[in-house]
């Protein structure tokens, strides 16, 4: 049986990573794709906003399409979570076409690919190819990564990361194994300013690697997927600094707090509320679901530090309870004043 290409997608916090899977799988041209997803907290936002593109299997089929991988970054725990998750997913090679991985934005590639050299994988999946996800503006405000705060909270929240690394490093690492670099962001920095960011951006990767502006994750599918390049057995020509890093000490005052809420609320309301909650408390990220009074389709939120996104992804499926879904990181969160300071919005 032929082997199951895999994309790696990588790339800081906000980049864009969730988008654009969310955009493969919507835009799949038939592919069969299964998606690994990498992200914190008990309530998987992410991977249920991936599921809701509605081409996946169903969300009760013990055997969906969409994995999250909850236990921290992914490189860290390849032994103690990819690994047996990738086992039983390819006991599934014959109804899949390709898999799709989303680190996050703490991962390096390189030992998380290193993972299939080993037997039980190669023989069955290959790396097909590395796409790094580059915030432009980030990248032209001096800062590769939106939200510094959002980052450390997330490098502190999670207690089986084994490297400390640098963001500046980090993001050479990342660059270094990519086979393509998707820009995104384009839109938020004038022509001048994007053209200059591209620029400086190509002479910091491996020539040959191409750098495609995408926004909004809007991308064929044929340009990030079919590489070949079976990347596990080309290592030694993607250099990283952090082949050998050492144990580091974490932080355990950084925490999420999920709140589950079965009335409706009124979006504006709500913002409005996490605005406020987010100058009174030490807060990195809010991400989730809300109900909102007589409208048909679920909204989704994402905030990082004090930017607010929202937008209406689908409508409920006929019996799922219409709960507002929230979960909120950040540091020293006493769970009790921010679910009291939910509750009465």
């Amino acid at each position: 049986m032929h082997k199951i290409p895999v994309t790696v997608i990588t790339g800081f916090l906000g980049a864009g990573k969730t988008t654009l899977v969310r955009h493969l799988l919507q835009n799949n041209e038939g592919r069969r794709i299964a998606v690994l997803v990498n992200e914190f907290g008990e309530v998987g936002i992410d991977g249920d906003l991936l599921r809701s593109c509605q081409v996946c299997d169903d969300e009760d089929d013990p055997h969906t399409n969409i994995v999250e991988l909850t236990n921290g970054c992914l490189c860290c725990t390849v032994q103690e979570e990819f690994y047996p998750t990738m086992q039983e997913l390819l006991k599934r090679r014959d109804r899949l076409d390709c898999i799709l991985i989303e680190t996050s934005g703490l991962a390096l590639p390189k030992p998380l690919i290193q993972a299939f050299r080993w037997d039980d994988i190669r023989n069955a999946a290959t790396v097909d190819g590395v796409i790094t996800v580059v915030d432009c503006d980030a990248l032209a405000a001096g800062t590769l990564v939106g939200d510094l705060d959002a980052l450390e909270a997330q490098r502190q929240a999670d207690p089986n990361l084994d490297h400390e690394t640098p963001i500046e490093e980090l993001f050479e690492d990342q660059l270094a194994c990519a086979d393509m670099v998707l820009l995104t962001k384009t839109d938020s920095v004038d022509a001048a300013t994007a053209a200059k960011t591209q620029t400086w951006l190509q002479s910091q990767i491996p020539a040959g690697v191409k750098i495609v502006p995408c926004g909004h994750g809007q991308i064929d599918a044929n340009v990030l997927l079919g590489f070949n390049a079976a990347v596990e057995d080309q290592l030694d020509q993607r250099p990283s600094h952090h082949d050998h890093e050492g144990e580091h000490d974490h932080d355990d005052e950084i925490n999420a707090v999920q709140w589950v809420c079965d009335r409706p609320l009124d979006p504006v309301a709500l913002l409005d509320h996490l605005q406020t909650l987010v100058q009174q408390h030490e807060i990195y990220r809010i991400k989730g679901f809300v109900a909102v009074p007589n409208k048909p389709m679920r909204l989704v939120v994402q905030g990082v530090g004090n930017r607010f996104d929202s937008f209406y992804d689908r409508r409920w499926h006929e019996g799922e309870p219409h709960q507002t879904r929230l979960v909120i990181i950040g540091r020293e969160l006493v769970e009790a004043e921010i679910v009291r300071s939910l509750e009465a919005i």
